[in-house]
């Protein structure tokens, strides 16, 4: 590698906030590319994020892990799928749980906090989520819900299905047309939760087979062959990560699954996703950051070499909002 110059270093100056010239989040978000920190890292995010959505033949994929949904996020996902920027989702199971609790509750979530006495909250069957409060009642009453829409959809009380396919018809049932589950429904988008029993929706599935004669078979391997055949059918493929674990984990060993049960050859070909966003407060040094970094992820063949990516180190319900906003006001959407 040749030397660089010391002029090669010294390109181009920090530009300092400017707030009389901010007239628009999405401002904010162009501005915040010239100073520093996660606030660069914010503004170069909603550059490639901006890309990705304005690509006509890009494939978006949406991991969601960390609790979006009790914290009031859940809306944010709904309008990028009701505005065609989403076209798969990747959940944890209680992303979608709390997501049909505010569906049938209109918002069964409450402003709470963090410093309280949980034990006293335990007497009062009141939940925490470290500042926001769920009562058990509402958790109680999502599962008659749940219960009703079965009795609907599987009359047989034999089930044998994706995660996908089920949560599909649950969200066609789902009166509620602001939710995720209901939206993605309405607009065909496949909603993944390869970790389904880890979630109150699976506890609420189990407890029906002991007290309503119910026989739940969830064929989890077949949602990988699913996934598989809609990233090969697309041209190119990004993701939108919001934190990481098994979400962001399952979407991303898709490319070396195709790899392998196709037998390809490295040499001969150049694939994996073409974007990334992500948003985490993960480090790497302990060789996790919940799957590693997105470079790393280039020497599995999850990451195409030319991708674009950048993490942003940070709260979701902070970068998150700050992002769409801007990012939707850039593509003239609200």
């Amino acid at each position: 590698m040749a030397k660089l110059r010391k002029e090669d270093y010294l390109t181009r100056k920090i530009s300092p906030l400017d707030v009389s010239k901010i007239k628009s989040i999405d401002d904010l978000l162009i501005s915040l590319k010239f100073c520093g920190f996660q606030g660069r890292n914010l503004g170069i995010a909603a550059d490639i994020l901006y890309q990705m959505f304005n690509d006509d033949n890009c494939l978006t994929i949406l991991t969601l892990s960390g609790a979006m949904v009790p914290a009031g996020m859940g809306n944010l996902i709904s309008t990028l799928i009701d505005n065609n920027l989403i076209d798969v989702i990747v959940s944890t199971g209680a992303n979608i749980t709390h997501d049909f609790i505010d569906a049938v509750l209109n918002v069964g979530h409450y402003i709470g906090k963090e410093i309280v006495d949980d034990e006293d909250l335990y007497n009062h069957r009141i939940n925490r989520i470290y500042d926001v409060f769920l009562p058990e009642d509402n958790y109680d009453f999502a599962e008659k819900e749940l219960l009703n829409i079965l009795k609907v959809e599987f009359p047989s009380k034999s089930i044998e299905i994706a995660p996908s396919e089920f949560f599909h018809i649950i969200g066609t049932a789902i009166k509620n047309n602001n939710c995720i589950l209901s939206t993605a429904a309405k607009n065909n988008i496949p909603i993944f939760v390869p970790a389904i029993s880890d979630s109150e929706f699976a506890l609420n599935l189990v407890k029906f087979t002991e007290t309503e004669g119910y026989d739940i078979d969830f064929r989890v391997l077949k949602d990988i062959k699913k996934f598989a055949e809609i990233i090969k059918n697309a041209e190119s493929c990004g993701t939108f990560i919001i934190g990481g674990g098994v979400p962001r984990n399952w979407a991303q060993q898709i490319y070396p699954y195709i790899e392998n049960i196709e037998k390809l050859n490295r040499k001969d070909y150049e694939f994996g996703y073409k974007y990334s966003v992500r948003i985490h407060t993960a480090v790497e040094k302990d060789g996790g950051l919940s799957g590693c970094t997105l470079s790393e992820s280039k020497s599995w063949g999850k990451y195409s070499p030319e991708a674009r990516y950048i993490s942003i180190w940070c709260d979701a319900t902070i970068a998150l909002p700050i992002l769409i906003s801007g990012v939707l006001q850039r593509l003239k959407l609200i």
